[in-house]
């Protein structure tokens, strides 16, 4: 089946914040103002895409509800085998059903783990720039964040610091930490071989890992993911990773996300934890969705997204290479997030974030503050649209924002 990723989505009215919220009072500071008059808005600050989904997800949806009753039921063997499948895709192949544990939530699951490992007031090492996420449940759970910040080396491309992170890890004790991979904000896809040197420092120091990896399918441009727990044989049974379909097949409005977590006694934990909140369930649509999207045809759909999103991942850095003096975007490898590095730019015009930020929402492009993100002069830019309203966005922030 061929898919259609070039006809604008109409979101408006259909639960969708990145439309809806522009503008809002609610969100007023988080969300972008309304544009002047004679603008539209192009949506660049939520994650989540403006493409229609698989129609197998749909068609998955449809065949459940038309049976008229929704009671109470445990997930099914379809479930867990959907899982199985796919994780085999991305070439693992020793996952079981038992090591599988359905969370509400990617953030949810991170929290149940963390507190597997730390008291509140204990230290939890970050990299930075961070997702707003993990700073968000982290920090309101009582925990304290230590960030190892990435690194641009001399060819732009961002790197761990394992030296950081092992002088962080020892002055402040710490026994857990976060990994993001592939990376949000800075679009890296981690190798091998770089995950195996930060792990190195990890294993040294008893530090347990978690690792989202919710961006897991998302990869422009001929990257490869390596699960954290593939690494060697610490990383497998010292790493709780997580996963969820929703970035992968735009169904965040679904709920609905996994662990995989081979370690018996922390599994075990992390379930207790989670189950003691009594909401930590699953929805039977969700889990419709998740077998309908981990199928042959979620696959063909995926291999059909990717090469939009590279293309426009390489439209948008060509553009800002072109044309935005004092801006620089590393050339994301995953995720279909774009990180701004304005540094320059607002030095050289003596400007604020937030005015540059201003300049934007008025023309309609709906960008993010990259403070959120530990990156204080920097804008966070989805890229996950039609190409050609993606080429209009940048249109409109060369002519009316950075050479107006």
């Amino acid at each position: 089946m061929q898919y259609d990723f070039e006809t604008v989505l109409d979101r408006r009215g259909q639960d969708a914040m990145a439309v809806d919220a522009v503008g809002s009072e609610a969100l007023k500071g988080f969300s972008p103002s309304a544009p002047k008059p004679g603008f539209d808005v192009i949506p660049m600050w939520v994650a989540d895409m403006n493409f229609p989904t698989a129609r197998s997800i749909q068609d998955a949806i449809i065949a459940r509800a038309k049976h008229p009753a929704f009671g109470y039921f445990a997930p099914s063997d379809a479930y867990y085998q959907a899982i199985i499948d796919w994780h085999k895709r991305k070439g693992v192949d020793d996952l079981t059903k038992d090591v599988i544990t359905y969370e509400n939530g990617v953030l949810g699951g991170i929290v149940s783990t963390l507190k597997v490992f730390a008291a509140p007031g204990d230290a939890v090492l970050l990299h930075s720039p961070t997702y707003m996420g993990f700073t968000n449940c982290v920090r309101q759970n009582g925990y304290r964040i230590v960030h190892s910040p990435l690194k641009r080396d001399g060819n732009g491309v961002w790197r761990m610091d394992p030296e950081d992170m092992e002088k962080k890890i020892r002055a402040h004790h710490i026994h857990v930490a976060i990994f993001c991979n592939p990376f949000n904000p800075c679009g890296r896809v981690w190798t091998k071989a770089e995950l195996a040197e930060a792990l190195a420092v990890c294993e040294a120091n008893n530090v347990f890992v978690i690792a989202d990896e919710i961006w897991s399918d998302l990869l422009m441009n001929g990257h490869t993911y390596t699960p954290v727990q593939s690494v060697n044989t610490w990383a497998k049974t010292h790493t709780a990773a997580f996963y969820a379909p929703s970035k992968t097949f735009n169904l965040a409005g679904l709920i609905g996300s996994y662990s995989v977590i081979y370690n018996e006694t922390v599994r075990q934990r992390v379930r207790a934890i989670g189950q003691k909140t009594v909401y930590n369930a699953m929805n039977v649509l969700s889990e419709h969705a998740l077998i309908g999207a981990y199928s042959d045809e979620g696959a063909d759909w995926l291999g059909q997204l990717l090469p939009v999103l590279s293309r426009n991942v390489n439209f948008a850095c060509d553009f800002v290479d072109a044309h935005f003096d004092g801006v620089t975007a590393f050339r994301s490898e995953g995720t279909y997030m774009l990180l701004l590095d304005c540094t320059a730019w607002l030095d050289k015009h003596g400007m604020t974030q937030k005015a540059l930020l201003q300049k934007g929402w008025d023309v309609g492009v709906g960008w993010q503050d990259g403070g959120l993100f530990e990156a204080p002069t920097s804008i966070r830019l989805n890229l996950a649209s039609p190409t050609h309203r993606i080429e209009e966005a940048f249109r409109r922030m060369d002519r009316y924002v950075f050479n107006a």
